[in-house]
């Protein structure tokens, strides 16, 4: 069966619990939440990450296997952790406790895309071995890439720069925040970077903007405004706007090696689709992206 590869970190997410001395033990990490956004829109689904074997290990299978997330565990000392504080507008900050680093392994059978970014290929030794997969998989399958900057985690800014230039020289799809644009070229315009990005190989490069939707760079340049909803916070947004653009893509027929040829032309719904997803998510606490049929009903309504 066909079946995207999410390859990076799983961790739990302290999140606030009224008091501020007390935290709620959520899932998360961007990679994890975007194989539980597939999970959730129908598509099978794999996760690759580091966890240990302990009670906060336990509840993220738990929480990826309820989402019919397949997970592939690569032993860890323990399950990460990120301490998550929220300001007046529910925009997360994080602080983390990690420690994985993701070992070179061969993809799951029937994989069409592997999916990667965040942490697990910024830090330490990571870089190198992740690099080292979207490489090997291009053969065989559409790379996607999020480089979902956490800036209090990030070395020095010109050598993050390089990283992720090569690592979006061996992606087919990019998506990037405008905040992660702006950390990475402080003052540039965003829309610029990601046509100099695409100009490494890409086919498409997708720009977030928040509140004011997305813009898909493939072919041709679309925007889509994203629509009116009362926000809990933003917690899982970018990774629910990623697996919906997946799960997209994949229905278009677009990926695997077979349909590389026509990212470029990727059709407006699949924007569409992918802001809605990300604004369903706003509309509650934490990264609770959204299922097929609720994404069907809000997407008719």
């Amino acid at each position: 069966m066909s079946r995207i590869t999410v390859l990076g970190e799983a961790l739990v997410d302290l999140a606030p619990a009224g008091d501020e001395r007390l935290f709620r033990a959520v899932p998360g990490g961007s990679p994890a939440n975007v194989a539980v956004g597939l999970g959730r829109l129908g598509v099978p689904s794999s996760l690759v990450t580091g966890l240990g074997e302990d009670a906060f290990g336990r509840l993220v299978v738990r929480h990826l296997e309820e989402s019919d997330v397949s997970v592939v565990v690569q032993p860890s000392p323990f399950t990460g952790m990120a301490v998550v504080t929220l300001d007046g507008a529910g925009v997360p900050a994080y602080d983390f406790a990690l420690s994985w680093e993701p070992a070179e392994a061969a993809l799951p059978d029937g994989t069409i895309a592997l999916h990667t970014g965040s942490l697990a290929a910024a830090l330490g030794d990571g870089p190198a071995r992740v690099e080292a997969m979207m490489a090997a998989a291009r053969a065989s399958a559409t790379v996607s890439f999020d480089p979902n900057v956490r800036p209090a985690l990030m070395g020095d800014r010109r050598r993050e720069l390089e990283r992720v230039a090569r690592q979006v020289a061996l992606s087919d799809v990019v998506k990037a925040s405008e905040e992660d644009i702006a950390w990475l070229r402080p003052g540039a315009d965003p829309l610029a970077v990601a046509r100099e990005w695409r100009a490494l190989g890409p086919a498409l490069v997708v720009v977030t903007h928040g509140a004011e939707g997305a813009t898909l760079l493939g072919d041709e340049e679309i925007r889509r405004a994203a629509p009116p909803v009362r926000v809990a916070d933003t917690v899982g947004a970018g990774d629910a706007f990623m697996s919906a653009l997946l799960a997209g893509l994949a229905e278009e027929g677009l990926l695997g090696p077979a349909g590389r040829d026509g990212l470029g032309g990727a059709p407006a719904r699949v924007l569409e689709r992918a802001v809605l997803a990300a604004s369903l998510t706003c509309t509650r606490p934490g990264a609770d992206p959204p299922r097929r049929a609720e994404l069907d009903a809000a997407a008719t309504a």
